[in-house]
């Protein structure tokens, strides 16, 4: 019995949920993170630029290339290990080194990236961070070092995975142009943990950009929103009361419409990409399962205050939006059935006037038929009376009377020939 055949994505798609495993993190050690996006049609990017910048650093090492079209990328260049990961809209570099920088957080760390590499990166810089990864065997000293390498007003600590972990940022860019994250792990804590907890931080600082890329999408609406919707709220009003030319007033509520739709097309994808990091970014801090670490805010905490507001307010502009763009159409929907409304009226009192005008011509006809039958009459007595002139004489009767008993007979003669006519004409 031959086996049952597979789907031709089975195995593709079971290997797809094991296709980005987390980096294995020696303790102590330190981490560079890089995201690159290109400033314009992220998603539309050309995939193989992507993947020659990756070969072009890897060459560099003399490392072993990724697999055709393969979108994650693991490996050793020199002395350091490579994660790379390609997302639908940018592209992430991650470098592991052993050890600590003398000087923490030290910009040399991310001097593994060459210079001459970055600038020919085909996209923008995101975000970049330098991640600091030390053994505390307890709290002692955390909130010194911490108070010395953050902004304590953004500081944002927590203990994380049942207190395996102490983490700590303030996300904020410091003098080198890097965001700083720290993590003391316990001793004990498994090489896999640290590296998923690194891996959850570097995708909060990530998702957390990308996400706020909509927040000056909604920004840069704002003004051109204020003017439509005051010239949409004017010709709301101009419908109120009488329309003096209610298709220049169509007119405009069309390209109203047209501008609201055209909006609308162009901000979908940002403001959808901005509500699916949004949720990524706060599953990414769930299941981290923080705990209060001295009193100080959580990540959650954090983001509660300073992220969830710019995203609220990505979702009030991407709905007054929405709204802005169903009353224009509902108001030219209006405005057409008030036009048909008043044209129905318009006809209607046409029709009536046709109606009085084709019953003026029926009786004007029958005015004319009654005046036809008079005129032929007269004519046809006069020759009557010249065909029966002879008999005058011969049974003495006057002119007079045969016109007497010629007329009677000629009328009847003529309307009963004029109605068969009419009746023929009418068939």
């Amino acid at each position: 019995m031959p086996p049952i055949a597979d789907h031709p994505l089975r195995y593709a798609m079971a290997n797809e949920l094991h296709a980005r495993p987390f980096p294995i993190v020696e303790i102590p050690s330190r981490a560079a993170y890089l995201a690159i996006k290109p400033a314009k049609n992220a998603a539309g990017r050309d995939r193989a630029a992507d993947r020659a910048h990756l070969i072009d650093l890897l060459d560099r090492f003399g490392a072993q290339h990724p697999q055709p079209d393969a979108t994650h990328y693991f490996g050793q260049i020199g002395k350091h290990t490579l994660k790379w990961e390609s997302h639908t809209e940018f592209v992430t570099y991650t470098i592991f080194g052993q050890g600590l920088a003398e000087r923490p957080f030290d910009a040399a760390t991310f001097a593994v990236f060459p210079e001459d590499w970055l600038a020919a990166a085909p996209g923008t810089r995101v975000t970049s961070a330098l991640i600091r990864i030390e053994v505390a065997d307890g709290d002692e000293g955390i909130n010194d070092k911490v108070n010395d390498w953050f902004v304590p007003e953004s500081l944002a600590i927590s203990r994380v995975l049942e207190d395996d972990l102490v983490i700590a940022g303030d996300f904020r860019i410091d003098p080198t142009g890097h965001m700083r994250f720290a993590l003391f792990a316990r001793p004990g804590t498994g090489r896999r943990r640290v590296g998923r907890v690194v891996q959850r931080l570097c995708e909060i600082e990530t998702y957390k950009a990308m996400s706020m890329l909509g927040l000056s999408r909604a920004r840069a609406l704002g003004p051109q929103m204020a003017a439509i919707d005051t010239t949409l709220t004017r010709l709301l009003g101009d419908m109120c009361g009488p329309i003096a030319e209610p298709a220049v007033v169509l007119q405009s509520l069309l390209e109203v419409s047209a501008e609201l739709e055209n909006i609308v097309a162009q901000s979908a994808f940002r403001f959808g990409a901005t509500g699916a990091y949004e949720t990524i970014v706060h599953q990414r801090i769930s299941v981290l399962r923080e705990t209060r670490f001295g009193g100080r805010q959580t990540f959650a905490e954090f983001m509660m205050r300073r992220f969830d507001p710019a995203m609220r307010t990505v979702k009030s502009t991407e709905a007054r939006l929405q709204a802005m763009s169903d009353r224009a159409i509902r108001a030219g929907d209006l405005l057409r059935t008030r036009v048909d409304v008043e044209r129905s009226a318009q006809n209607q009192e046409l029709l009536t006037s046709m109606d009085r005008r084709a019953d003026l011509q029926l009786r004007l006809q029958r005015t004319v038929e009654g005046l036809s039958v008079v005129a032929i009459s007269y004519y046809a007595v006069n020759l009557v009376l010249y065909m029966t002139g002879p008999l005058e004489k011969t049974f003495d009767i006057s002119k007079t009377g045969m016109a007497a008993i010629a007329t009677p007979v000629v009328l009847a003669l003529v309307w009963l020939m004029v109605e068969r006519i009419r009746k023929k004409v009418e068939k």
